[in-house]
């Protein structure tokens, strides 16, 4: 669906496959949303549907998250795709087609759950319980938050549309909202979605303790140091479910998936449901294009047993001598995408400490990171400064999440840009609205700078 120009003119269809046991039923193939939602069947096949854009190769599939990692400082751009060093360089430009089609996968997630939230309520079918009701729409208010938080994190203030859109002049000409707003729908969502939710744990369905997670990652954006910590304590107090596995490659290695590591990643079977992660950075020899891979600096850090530790099983050699990533490796793409591991609880907690002076608590939460990675505990003498333990902090997120998209919105977010990217023009800090979205509605207005 990358050929689609506007979000606003999305009419979508229900024709997506199951993103495990707990969605296991059969989709109502070209079905419309305007009528899909009837029982209990059409409302879980109408939920599955958002989970489907969630898992789309434009938004967690590939697309989105190479946003994240792409305009850090840990990649570099081997192949052909000239706007992929766009992100490299910090300078993309509103055609690039990446954020056209990140943009659009978002928007369909939000349309598919706004269609979830208007009309689950008034279905009467006795087999949607009050209980799976108020699950689905905690589910649907949950991954509408992701998308929101998403949406605010890279292009700054966007329309905020909470209604399904079924034909063309549906929900155009709304102007922007500002970057704060968006991220107060993405809160609201959030606090509206988790007394309706089970207290269970899963891994690949939105609960209560997926809720927690996205909150503690909302607060520290948010600088909200105090509630960061709170939620993220929720999931590490949670030792049963969480916890941090030895070494680092258990969460991904040898075609696991689902571990205690994870807190929320989307399933992919590598056959209706594929990650094309793999195919952009495995070698030629594995299949692969290796379009990106990890740059001289990321490999020295990962291959240096006093910082990368056990971590340096993130890269591996060719057949040429030459480094690519290894996180996505299952052929067909069956990988996992991450989309919360206990590891960043750990971190926020960590940094949301240190910014309150809770120095030694912050150096326990480090520690604990840095002890599964094989690495020495950091002492107070060697971080004595408020400065030195969230520098400590920062360094060890570069690390811990390589390849995955964290990078680039952890410096945006710390006002460190200027110093680690040398990008002083704070206009880059948030992505350009793709320009397919301008020509098409009018109301739209482009981020300053672009």
């Amino acid at each position: 669906m990358k050929h689609i120009k506007t979000i606003f003119s999305l009419v979508l269809l229900v024709t997506v496959s199951s993103c495990k046991e707990f969605l296991d039923v059969k989709p109502l193939e070209s079905i419309s949303d305007a009528v899909t939602i009837t029982d209990q069947n059409s409302a879980l096949t109408a939920l599955r549907g958002v989970y489907s854009a969630l898992a789309d190769g434009s938004y967690y599939g590939t697309s989105f998250q190479s946003i994240g990692y792409l305009s850090g400082d840990n990649i570099q751009w081997t192949g052909s795709q000239s706007q992929v060093q766009e992100f490299i360089n910090k300078r993309v430009n509103a055609d690039n087609s990446t954020i056209s089609s990140a943009w659009v996968a978002i928007y369909r997630t939000i349309n598919r759950a706004n269609n979830v939230l208007a009309k689950v309520p008034t279905v009467t079918d006795p087999n949607l319980t009050t209980a799976l009701k108020n699950q689905y729409l905690g589910e649907a208010y949950a991954i509408r938050a992701l998308a929101y938080f998403d949406l605010a994190r890279t292009f700054g203030g966007v329309p905020i549309i909470l209604n399904p859109t079924a034909k063309p002049t549906d929900n155009s000409g709304g102007k922007r909202s500002t970057q704060a707003d968006t991220y107060a729908q993405a809160l609201k969502d959030l606090e509206t979605a988790e007394p309706l939710l089970p207290t269970t744990t899963d891994r690949y369905r939105v609960t209560q303790k997926t809720v927690f997670a996205l909150k503690s990652r909302y607060y520290l954006y948010q600088k909200d140091y105090v509630k960061a910590e709170e939620y993220a304590t929720k999931l590490i107090s949670d030792a049963t479910n969480y916890r941090l596995l030895k070494p680092y490659g258990s969460f991904f290695q040898n075609d696991v998936r689902g571990t205690a590591e994870s807190v929320f990643e989307v399933f992919y079977n590598g056959t209706t449901e594929v990650n094309s992660h793999r195919g952009q950075w495995q070698p030629q020899t594995n299949g692969g294009t290796r379009q990106w891979a990890p740059n001289d600096a990321l490999v020295a850090l990962l291959n240096n047993p006093a910082i990368g530790g056990n971590r340096s099983v993130l890269v591996a050699k060719d057949n040429q001598n030459r480094w690519y990533g290894n996180l996505y490796y299952r052929n067909p793409g069956s990988d996992p995408s991450y989309i919360f591991r206990i590891a960043e609880a750990y971190l926020i907690r960590a940094e949301a400490r240190a910014q309150q002076e809770k120095f030694a608590d912050a150096l326990t939460d480090l520690n604990a990171v840095r002890d599964r990675a094989g690495l020495t505990a950091l002492t107070a003498a060697t971080t004595a400064t408020k400065d030195a333990v969230l520098l400590a902090i920062e360094n060890e997120r570069r690390v811990e999440f390589a390849l995955e998209p964290h990078r680039w919105f952890d410096i945006v977010r710390t006002g460190r840009a200027a110093a680690v990217f040398n990008l002083s023009d704070a206009n880059r800090y948030v992505l350009p609205i793709p320009v397919q979205q301008l020509l098409t509605d009018k109301a739209l207005e482009q981020n300053p700078g672009y």
